[in-house]
């Protein structure tokens, strides 16, 4: 038995050029506008990915309440982020998009197209039957528009947050330790090889994949299990052999999808197996502070990282405190807490009062 409970994606981290402008444009088009926490400090613990030096940033977690993954928008301070010296296509090695979360595909395209917001295609679907078609945010972010059915407040907002990510992998009978077996996505939706319309229109996309949809077989729960909901990993393998690394040359916090983050429980247990199964932890803060909450900002916890086999990174995020309304100076202590049980509706809920409107 592992004994490490995943609660589903907390976030998936986003470098940018300047937070304000990238935030705005996130919450106008995809409703993030739930502030759970905001810092400005150096990021001491990610040396191995930052050229060995601490490095300053700021950094905010947004969520959309009503469900799915947050965003870490992410910024340096004192350093240019750079972007890839090449475009990024389907199949190199990394997080190539966001896969965003909807109640009506058709609608929602004919909501981004009228809201002027760049879409490549139009909706197609993919090996399972099921509609999808893609955006580009202004920074060359690409998104995946899907349908899902589980949500946890109805705020009248087109999309909700994150439901998963594709990610370019050299070998998916490899990869598939990492995702199926630590991250617990066990049941494959479909694995087809080929060349695919749903793909078509992003770059690179006409090429010959293999490509795995992952969903776990047993739904992901825990405390923040009804505003994360569940969520998808879609692993794209190119059969022509041509793919590089995403973030190659660049620092973890530059430009594009930086990392994949994971709400957990159990993180020495969650240590133990990721050793056992030869994906040893790469940065640990708890070992790092000596079994002392990592403080970030207004949450506090542990943290750590893995690399997938092309080096993706994936953080594990156990929380220990978390602002619920922070003008009322409550924050909910969730070490007090049974990991297994879901927080009340209308403790999450009340997570509304720290929604903003716009940035700037």
């Amino acid at each position: 038995m592992k004994g490490y409970l995943i609660s589903g994606i907390q976030q998936i981290g986003v470098g940018v050029k300047d937070l304000n402008t990238a935030w705005d444009w996130y919450i106008k088009v995809f409703g993030m506008d739930c502030l759970i926490f905001e810092e400005e400090a150096e990021a001491k613990l990610m040396l191995p990915y930052t050229g060995g030096k601490p490095r300053s940033r700021h950094a905010v977690l947004a969520m959309n309440l009503q469900s799915g993954g947050g965003f870490e928008v992410w910024q340096y301070k004192g350093r240019e982020p750079l972007p890839r010296d090449r475009e990024t296509k389907l199949g190199d090695y990394g997080i190539f998009a966001c896969k965003m979360k909807v109640r009506d595909v058709s609608a929602s395209y004919r909501h981004f197209i009228s809201a002027g917001v760049e879409c490549l295609g139009e909706p197609a679907p993919d090996p399972a039957g099921n509609l999808s078609f893609f955006v580009k945010d202004p920074f060359g972010n690409l998104f995946q528009i899907v349908r899902a059915t589980d949500w946890l407040m109805n705020l009248r907002k087109i999309s909700g947050g994150a439901y998963g990510v594709i990610i370019g992998v050299s070998d998916i009978g490899k990869a598939m330790k990492i995702y199926s077996d630590v991250l617990g996505y066990d049941r494959i939706v479909y694995d087809k090889t080929g060349t695919f319309d749903d793909l078509s229109s992003v770059p690179g996309g006409k090429g010959r994949f293999r490509r795995v949809l992952l969903a776990p077989s047993k739904p992901f729960h825990g405390g923040f299990n009804p505003l994360f909901g569940q969520s998808l990993i879609e692993l794209v393998e190119g059969m022509d052999k041509t793919a590089t690394k995403i973030f190659e040359g660049r620092y973890w916090g530059d430009l594009g999808f930086i990392h994949l983050c994971y709400d957990i429980s159990g993180m020495d247990r969650l240590r133990n197996y990721c050793l056992e199964t030869g994906c040893p932890f790469r940065v640990d803060s708890q070992r790092s502070h000596e079994g002392n909450s990592f403080d970030m900002g207004e949450a506090a916890g542990h943290f750590a990282y893995i690399e997938d086999p092309d080096g993706t990174l994936i953080e594990f995020v156990e929380t220990h405190k978390v602002p619920i309304i922070k003008k009322l100076g409550w924050y909910l202590d969730l070490k007090k807490r049974n990991p297994n049980k879901a927080l009340p509706g209308w403790m999450i809920k009340s997570l509304r009062f720290s929604r903003v409107k716009e940035r700037k």
